[in-house]
């Protein structure tokens, strides 16, 4: 069941998120011109009520005083959850999966990433190859948790 607008979270939230770091972030924004979370699709979207990495880059974006863009790429494939998954199977689960929606957004622009947890890295490697393929300068990934 999808979270009522009562239980939505905001901007606090993911500045709560980023608090995890401390006052300083790991990367700097001279390296970037804009900030990009990874897309869920619409239906995760509507039934968690939240996309965690948007929340996350939205506050990344804010305190590096970057632009934030939610809609220069998409998820156009429903995928299953990462988490039971192989490396391979991760791999071929989010293969085609992200698309980039508006290539004029990111063109010759240097990206940055924007995702909660990397486990294997296959989600934000098939975003960067999306991107550089649209004709994105260069693409880095920030992540606030990285399991090993």
């Amino acid at each position: 069941m999808p979270r009522t607008s009562a239980t939505l979270p905001n901007r606090a939230d993911g500045r709560a998120l980023v608090e995890y770091l401390g006052d300083e972030l790991p990367v700097s924004p001279d390296d970037y011109d804009v900030v990009i979370p990874v897309p869920l699709h619409w239906r995760r979207l509507w039934w968690r009520g939240f996309n965690q990495a948007a929340l996350l880059a939205a506050e990344v974006a804010h305190r590096l005083d970057l632009p934030l863009d939610t809609t220069a790429m998409s998820r156009r494939r429903f995928t299953t959850p990462q988490t039971s998954r192989h490396h391979d199977e991760r791999i071929k689960n989010v293969r085609r999966a992200f698309t980039v929606t508006h290539p004029e957004r990111i063109e010759n622009r240097r990206v940055l990433i924007v995702d909660d947890v990397m486990t294997t890295g296959a989600t934000v490697d098939e975003c960067a190859r999306v991107l550089i393929a649209a004709g994105a300068a260069s693409v880095d990934v920030f992540t606030l948790a990285r399991v090993l």
